[in-house]
């Protein structure tokens, strides 16, 4: 038996199961207060049983340590709950009937504000879906509801991974958002539809963008999602997540201070289920390098080494992106409303700016993540001025990398975070035609990440927000056309695992208290539906946690 604190007694205890610990199997766990206190064998660790400690026959199940999500997003699964749903519409009239459902329970003059049309969660072929096989114009919403404006949302690109976009708004919402025949579209990636007989707009906007810009910027009039929406949806976001053992998140795409104030108010409620680790989405005011790096200078100083917070919430780094285009500019005009993303939209910069922004974060230890693949290259030129070594900064997104990139990633010291369902199993065969099948190797490459000694951390994106899609994606590299993809780079069962667990811990530097199990560390754990080792292979995906631990407390029981 491993004992961690031998005079405290256990408040849980975990009998007859299969726990998989740091240094291999167990039958049984103490837990106390928030901490693994001991590992052994049932009849051991029954004996420290007390008569207040809870007893849990875990009747052969296995245990796993919570899972950590290196870029989850989490804020975004209960906001798709907040919006009336559409989905099971088949025709424009079910469309209709729909709204008009809605439009009976509110005021005149009041918004109408409903989540896409098409089937949740990726919205998959919409009009495949509607007998018309077009999408419902202005007038046919304002049969509906005739007497409130009405908006239909687009999407959230990443959601499908495929464009274009499509949002709705009927006659009442056109003239409160100042829309009418002389509308010009503020950029090309957007189109304004319009009656091809009197040139009048017909409700419908089409836009190129995965991360819409209508909403923010056209119909900015139609209502955003109230602080108190998002400190609801949080809760229950965190509720999913416990759902399929996930017990913290790393938030590396930055938090908009809308979200940062949600988590606030559930951490102050005592609703968080969920540890939460983020990096800073700042809302840069100029993209002068000098006025960014003055802004640093004056309030980065608390961005340091391991922030501000504490194991529950905390804040540490910033994140950055290359982006001048008009899109960025649209999206940051209405600051400080952020939709879908979570994140502030002006956090990304021209390329001086963020160079000369990223160099100052490097001379002071502020850690900088980057999810796009040009960010590698820019991370390299900072630390040619100021070294990265052992600050771990984060690339995400990992999409694909050559052999001299995955030696450049090493040598820098970064971890990596993976988004395998958008890049092997959405779009794996895709970019083997793209690179050749002689490079395919390079697509997202877990095994030669894996032997360069790169910490690797697997990121949901929320789509979906099971890790354990992630888990069977890196063990069984085949794509959603049943393609197999780089079989070479797949990796065992049990380094999966640690991805998803201790990966992610090592992104915020807690190896030692988090991400596996141990005498000693958090009691985070999941006990789980199925055995993610020996479970046929294409059940990995549908494993779900029955039994949830957080901080030693039970936050979801199945």
């Amino acid at each position: 038996m491993t004992i961690a604190f031998p005079t405290c007694s256990p408040t849980i205890v975990l009998l007859n199961g299969r726990i998989l610990g740091e240094d291999g199997i167990h039958e049984a766990m103490a837990i106390a207060g928030s901490r693994i206190a001991a590992l052994g064998k049932s009849e051991t660790i029954a004996a420290l049983a007390e008569t207040e400690t809870q007893v849990i026959d875990l009747a052969g199940r296995t245990v796993v340590p919570g899972l950590i999500d290196g870029h989850a997003h989490m804020d975004r699964e209960g906001l798709k709950s907040t919006l009336p749903s559409l989905a099971g519409a088949r025709s424009i009239e079910d469309i209709v009937e729909k709204i008009a459902a809605i439009a009976r329970d509110k005021k005149p003059g009041e918004w109408i504000v409903t989540m896409p049309i098409g089937e949740p969660p990726s919205y998959e072929d919409v009009l495949s879906g509607i007998a018309e096989n077009r999408f419902p114009n202005r007038w046919d919403l304002d049969r509906a509801a005739p007497d409130n404006p009405v908006y239909i949302r687009s999407i959230w690109g990443y959601w499908r991974s495929t464009l274009p976009l499509v949002s709705i708004a009927n006659s009442a919402a056109l003239r409160l958002a100042g829309i009418d025949a002389a509308t010009v579209a503020p950029t090309s990636s957007i189109e304004i539809c319009r009656d091809e007989a009197t040139g009048e707009p017909n409700g419908i906007f089409i836009e190129t963008n995965k991360m819409p810009v209508v909403e923010l910027s056209l119909m900015r009039q139609a209502p955003h999602f109230t602080p108190a929406e998002r400190v609801s949806a949080l809760a229950a976001s965190m509720q999913a997540y416990n759902r399929a053992g996930t017990t913290s998140v790393f938030e590396g795409h930055g938090v908009a201070s809308e979200v940062l104030d949600a988590y606030r108010q559930v951490r102050a409620m005592g609703r968080q289920t969920v540890r939460a680790s983020m990096i800073f989405s700042p809302a840069w005011g100029s993209t002068s390098p000098d006025d960014c790096r003055a802004l640093l200078q004056s309030w980065g100083h608390w961005l340091a080494g391991r922030g501000l917070g504490d194991e529950w919430l905390g804040m540490a780094g910033l994140y950055g992106e290359i982006d001048n285009s008009v899109e960025r500019d649209l999206r940051s005009a209405a600051f400080p409303q952020t939709g879908w993303a979570g994140f502030h939209y002006n956090s990304s910069l021209p390329r001086d700016a963020l160079k000369t922004v990223l160099v100052e974060a490097a001379r002071n230890g502020i850690r900088a993540v980057g999810i796009l693949p040009n960010m590698l290259d820019l991370f390299a030129e900072v630390d040619q001025i100021a070294p990265l070594s052992d600050q771990r900064w984060v690339l995400g997104h990992i999409v694909s990398l050559t052999p001299d990139q995955i030696r450049q990633v090493a040598d820098l010291g970064l971890a990596v975070t993976t988004h395998l369902t958008a890049y092997l199993y959405k779009r794996g065969s895709e970019l083997v035609e793209k690179l050749g099948q002689e490079r395919a190797s390079e697509i997202v490459p877990l095994r030669s990440l894996r032997d360069a000694g790169v910490p690797i951390s697997f990121g949901s994106d929320n789509v979906p927000l099971s890790l354990f899609h992630s888990i069977a994606h890196a063990v069984n590299r085949r794509d959603r056309l049943g393609a197999l993809i780089a079989p070479d780079q797949a990796l065992t069962r049990e380094e999966a695992l640690e991805c998803a667990s201790l990966g992610g811990a090592a992104l915020t530097f807690e190896e030692a208290d988090k991400g596996s199990i141990s005498a000693g560390k958090l009691a985070d754990l999941a006990v789980l539906s199925a055995d993610p080792l020996t479970c046929p292979a294409d059940q990995l995906a549908r494993i779900g946690s029955e039994l949830t631990i957080v901080d030693g407390r039970i936050v979801h029981r199945q």
